[in-house]
């Protein structure tokens, strides 16, 4: 239950109140989440008012907000089509118009699409402490650290995605979602999502003992990224690795 909203108009100001224990409080972007009932008392600290829901290009990065909404990401003429396709399947039209990208990067568990599709473009995080880390390092880290405040998300500009989904029918949240990024040295990322606490970053162009992907490989990066799940996730686990194991060949295909 929120007990206290602030609209600060300074960077620092915000980052004074964040830092209290006492009212606990976190950031607001689009309210999409916090304002769902749920459990405890907490401040709000809205952050419409510092100016940081941009998005521009920066040299050969794109600079995202972290207050842009998701339609306005989804709307802007600079991203790949593959990231606008994975934004479609995250949410509704109407929910994207408030949701923001800090936030559904916050939120995100292992079935979401937008996040699938941040890790293929490798996807780098900006921090109001001046510090970045890649997503893929956010994901694995942030139930033992606690950070600051994401100002902005840096993606490649002149990077592509592919992304694809398996779902019972069109129109259901995907059972399994996978996505291709490509930059200047072709293919360099593909990551597998639909369970867990994040998507998973399968494999790399060449990984790190120099093999050249293969159908072989992105097969054994899938089933190892895998093994930690259960029956108690997937109810067919046998089923899901095949299937996974296709959709990554095809995605890699180009």
């Amino acid at each position: 239950m929120i007990v206290a909203y602030h609209r600060p108009t300074t960077l620092q100001e915000a980052l004074d109140l964040l830092a209290r224990s006492e009212p606990v409080t976190v950031p607001l972007g689009g309210g999409t989440i916090l304002s769902r009932p749920g459990a405890g008392k907490f401040a709000v600290v809205d952050l419409q008012a510092l100016g940081l829901n941009q998005i521009e290009r920066q040299g050969d990065q794109l600079m995202i907000g972290a207050t842009a909404t998701l339609q306005s990401l989804y709307a802007h003429a600079a991203i790949p089509a593959g990231l606008r396709a994975a934004i479609e399947r995250e949410t509704t039209y109407n929910l994207r118009q408030t949701a923001s990208v800090g936030g559904a990067i916050v939120s995100a568990d292992g079935r979401s699409p937008f996040a699938a599709a941040l890790l293929a473009l490798s996807a780098v995080l900006k921090w109001a402490d001046g510090t970045s880390t890649s997503l893929e390092e956010y994901f694995a880290a942030r139930k033992s650290a606690v950070r600051g405040l994401i100002l902005r998300v840096a993606i490649p500009a002149a990077s592509r995605i592919a992304f694809e989904t398996i779902s019972k029918t069109p129109a259901d949240f995907p059972i399994l979602m996978g996505a291709a990024g490509w930059g200047e040295n072709g293919l360099e990322r593909l990551v597998l999502g639909g369970a867990g606490d994040a998507p998973v970053a399968i494999a790399w162009s060449i990984n790190r003992e120099g093999e050249q992907m293969t159908a072989e490989l992105i097969e054994k990066y899938m089933q190892n990224a895998y093994s930690q799940y259960s029956n108690q996730v997937f109810e067919n686990l046998d089923y899901i690795k095949t299937t996974s194991a296709l959709l990554l060949r095809r995605l890699s295909s180009g």
